[in-house]
């Protein structure tokens, strides 16, 4: 198997007044929480929308490491609908020193290009900055965080951007060239 070399930069806010807002779709586009934890919903989400740019870490995990991982205090996932249909999801993970990470963030493929993922994105970090207050028990956010890679789409790195993320880490390393499996096996 080939290796392919792979950019990860690693970008942050520091304060709720660093996030940029996004205009809003022209579409009717609702971003609700998925309040109860669901495996078979959480892996179509990252199947659905990692599958055309290599998102693979997950796709082998049982029931039990993905209900695990929904189970924990303060993670939550927000899914953007246009009319009805999911689009895309941002997926939060809040740790004990304040610090909540964006671990997944994109849409489905026939949603890009539609001015919904600045939308999603940006709501997204608000839900992490406010994150707190729906969890008590969690720290009050003092930071937020994410990663993105030469892997994802053209336009990601741009959009952390224009939110208001800042780069703080680069990395470059070698990975295993994997096929992109798509949402499922053929696709």
């Amino acid at each position: 198997m080939s290796n392919v070399t792979v950019t990860t930069w690693s970008l942050e806010q520091t304060a709720p007044t660093d996030l940029i807002s996004a205009m809003a779709p022209e579409e009717d586009v609702r971003i609700v929480r998925s309040e109860v934890p669901s495996p078979e919903f959480s892996r179509f989400l990252y199947a659905s929308v990692g599958g055309d740019i290599r998102w693979t870490d997950r796709l082998a995990w049982t029931y039990a490491q993905w209900q695990e991982v929904l189970d924990r205090p303060g993670a939550e996932t927000w899914v953007a609908y246009d009319r009805g249909t999911p689009a895309g999801y941002v997926e939060l993970d809040p740790q004990d020193d304040g610090t909540v990470e964006i671990v997944y963030f994109g849409l489905i493929p026939a949603f890009r290009g539609r001015r919904i993922g600045g939308h999603l994105l940006a709501y997204g970090a608000a839900r992490a900055w406010d994150l707190a207050e729906r969890w008590p028990e969690r720290a009050e956010t003092k930071r937020v965080w994410l990663h993105t890679c030469s892997k994802d789409g053209e336009h990601a790195m741009d959009n952390y951007l224009r939110r208001g993320f800042k780069l703080f880490d680069t990395k470059v390393e070698e990975e295993p060239d994997v096929a992109a499996p798509g949402p499922w096996p053929g696709a």
